[in-house]
């Protein structure tokens, strides 16, 4: 375990918030983490983080921000239909996907590239191209943060939702997650109808193999995202709406190209990116913060911006999508204060 005061977390969040933290605590063990927490080191205010993906600094960290190096990945168990494996909560996300990938087992390929590591997969359920983490997930290992006591959760104890889990809501800062096991498939279970995965496919003449979908979703995420290390983005900044069927049939007859996913319960999921696309947005800028050109979905860092500069930005183009389509985005973005 290492630690560190008055610690820069530039490198620790990728909008390139120049900001800092008060102490610093990288654990490399779970039992690390247990006997730190068992002592009673754990002081408020604290923030557990991964690789700062999904975070948006307003100003220093006046407390403790712990962060896991807990890392590796090995079977837990398998058949002949399916293999478990249990990855540590500080492995690179993307990193995971490929391991799964060289060795021919599905599930896991359409969330390559998705920012972050491995833990903030299980607490932020992420998600793209109709594959979500929740699909895969069979349990968390976590460390109770008031006792330092270990303790799994079943994928149903998680109570998984779009971009939603206990973790996020219910148990939110009382549990740190070390180690995620996930289900892959050993046969073929390939999603191609979400997005233009399957017209870049075609495009290319391509059969559906788990390298050439890897492959495709990386390009395709490469062209409309904005690398973080020359622009600062947290990804995709809001949630796609969930609306009732009827107010999107209400919509649809004003804007008939408007895009949706049906969903169970008689709803149905609006892009985002097209809301605050059609409200004008795309390429805008209040200050040094702006609307990626290219994708809506994202809020970059074009220099110098603070985090107030981002949420205020963020403030305009809620308001705009309210006020245009009466609909209301959510941050995907965790904003600390």
């Amino acid at each position: 375990m290492t630690e560190y005061t008055d610690y820069s977390l530039l490198a620790h969040n990728t909008f390139g918030m120049d900001v800092k933290a008060a102490r610093f605590i990288e654990y490399k063990s779970e039992e690390e983490l247990c006997a730190f927490l068992s002592s009673g080191g754990l002081r408020l205010p604290f923030l557990h983080i991964g690789s700062g993906s999904n975070l948006l600094f307003l100003s220093d960290y006046p407390g403790l921000i712990l962060h896991s190096a807990v890392r590796g990945i090995e079977t837990v168990a398998e058949t002949g239909e399916w293999i478990e494996l249990r990855a540590g909560s500080g492995v690179v996300w993307d990193d995971f996907v490929a391991y799964t990938v060289e060795r021919g087992w599905y599930g896991a390929e359409n969330l390559s590239l998705i920012p972050g590591e491995v833990g903030a997969s299980a607490v932020q359920n992420i998600g793209a191209y109709g594959a979500e983490a929740k699909d895969l997930i069979v349990s968390v290992d976590t460390v109770e943060a008031g006792t330092g006591k270990k303790r799994r959760f079943s994928n149903a104890e998680c109570r998984y939702a779009y971009r939603e889990s206990i973790f996020k809501k219910e148990l939110k800062g009382q549990y740190f997650v070390t180690g995620v096991t996930y289900r892959l498939s050993k046969r073929p279970v390939f999603r191609l109808d979400y997005g233009n995965v399957r017209a870049e496919l075609e495009k290319e003449g391509a059969v559906p193999t788990l390298a050439n979908v890897r492959r495709v979703i990386i390009s395709i995420r490469k062209n409309k995202l904005p690398d973080p290390e020359v622009m600062g983005n947290a990804g995709s900044f809001f949630m796609n709406p969930v609306i009732p069927r009827s107010q999107f049939e209400r919509l649809r007859g004003e804007y008939p190209d408007m895009p949706s996913y049906p969903l169970e319960g008689e709803r149905v999921k609006v892009p985002a990116g097209w809301l605050i696309d059609r409200c004008g947005w795309k390429g805008k800028s209040l200050g040094p913060a702006a609307v990626h050109d290219r994708q809506a979905l994202v809020l970059v860092n074009r220099g110098g911006a603070t985090g107030r500069d981002v949420l205020r930005l963020a403030g305009e183009v809620v308001r705009s999508v309210q006020e245009k389509f009466g609909i209301a985005i959510s941050p995907e973005v965790n904003v600390i204060e």
